[in-house]
């Protein structure tokens, strides 16, 4: 593509801390800069404790057990995420219940999630998607209303607010992801973020073994008891000094996302065919995604991002509904019309080229295209009408 969906943002800091970490010949795996970038990521957020994983994937599985959710519980979630979010509770033994989007934030729907609680209800669990955060405000309220846990998916949202709030810190806990594609990035990792000392001791059990660990395990001969089950799902500590050095600069990537995403919005504007991602006042949305929705359904979605990906940019769908892939439907039986709003929003949904170095040619080249085929699909349109 000559246009990919996204870049890693890094500099030589980046490599600098790595190359500090591999030079001291030991530390790999364990080491200071994992404590460290839990403290900087606690200070960012705004929560007591953070804990690292090798994944957001890990750490939303940890969270599971951690909280307690397990047999005869239901979590509910939107079924428009990446599939994680929905095999989190079924990695536990819990059931994943789907509830509605709105088209606003493309988070749950707060009046069908409560439509969706029943006695079995352990958790809701939002997505803030693609940097903008959902309607967790209203979803809190649910939630305390119902007396079940609130867990925040926020893995594309790291400095994303609500006001001066940031997502994250309106629920029990909170998945942040530092895959490729995110705001920062170590290749891959993760992290859960809350203000609960009892889910922050839990979290660090099931993380390394159930191991109780009071110093680096690789540096001591000490013996160290293994209380519960856990798993390894360690962050490396090469990883964690990346992560450091890759926070540390998150406002001004942030700054230059929320830039771009600005002039792309002012490019095509005049397009009456898409609607343009706008958060909705107070919301800050860092832009993970820049996603736009195509008029004229999944049809003339499809065409328009064939169309685009032809002339060398590169454009996703982010994201088709989880319950209608092969598994879910074979598990659960789901089937088309299921989830009639969300289902139809997916079939808008087109994400396009959006990075901090993105340039304002790669952004004009990706509207021109945009307008071109939609000139193009007017004048067919037109011709056909004359022809008939």
């Amino acid at each position: 593509m000559k246009i990919p969906l996204f870049k890693i943002y890094s500099d030589k800091k980046d490599i600098e801390a790595v190359t500090k970490v591999i030079r001291a010949k030991e530390d790999w795996a364990i080491g200071q800069n994992i404590k460290r970038l839990e403290e900087l990521l606690a200070e960012y957020v705004g929560t007591k404790h953070a804990v690292l994983f090798n994944s957001g994937t890990s750490a939303l599985h940890a969270l599971m057990i951690a909280s307690g959710i397990g047999l005869n519980n239901e979590v509910i979630l939107p079924s428009f995420t990446f599939i994680a979010t929905a095999n989190a509770p079924l990695f536990v033994g819990a059931k994943p219940v789907f509830a509605e989007i709105e088209s606003e934030t493309y988070g749950l729907d707060p009046g069908d999630v409560e439509r969706k609680i029943t006695k079995n209800t352990r958790a809701i669990m939002p997505v803030h998607y693609g940097g903008g955060p959902c309607k967790i405000r209203e979803l809190a309220h649910i939630a305390k209303k119902h007396n079940v846990l609130l867990i925040e998916d926020a893995a594309e949202s790291l400095g994303a607010k609500i006001g001066g709030k940031r997502v994250g810190t309106f629920g029990d806990a909170a998945m942040f992801s530092f895959c490729a594609p995110k705001v920062i990035t170590t290749g891959e990792g993760g992290a859960i973020v809350t203000n609960s000392t009892r889910l922050y001791e839990k979290l660090m059990l099931v993380r390394s073994h159930g191991r109780q660990e009071s110093e680096n395990y690789f540096a001591t001969s000490s013996y160290m008891d293994y209380v519960e089950l856990g798993y390894n799902f360690r962050m490396s500590n090469i990883t964690a000094a990346l992560g450091i050095s890759q926070l540390k600069k998150i406002d001004k990537i942030i700054r230059m996302r929320q830039g771009n995403a600005k002039y792309l919005t002012e490019k095509l504007s005049s397009l009456k065919e898409i609607s343009l991602p706008l958060p909705p006042k107070g919301y800050t949305h860092i832009f993970q995604m820049y996603t736009v929705r195509v008029g004229g359904g999944e049809l003339t979605r499809n065409r328009l991002k064939k169309y685009l990906n032809q002339r060398g940019v590169m454009a996703k769908v982010y994201f088709p509904p989880i319950h209608l892939t092969s598994f879910y439907r074979k598990r659960f039986g789901y089937k088309e019309n299921d989830l009639a709003t969300t289902e139809r929003l997916s079939g808008e949904v087109l994400t396009l080229p959006m990075y901090p170095t993105i340039t304002r040619h790669e952004m004009d080249y990706t509207a021109s295209q945009i307008e071109r085929f939609f000139r193009e699909k007017k004048r067919k349109k037109l011709s056909n009408k004359s022809f008939s």
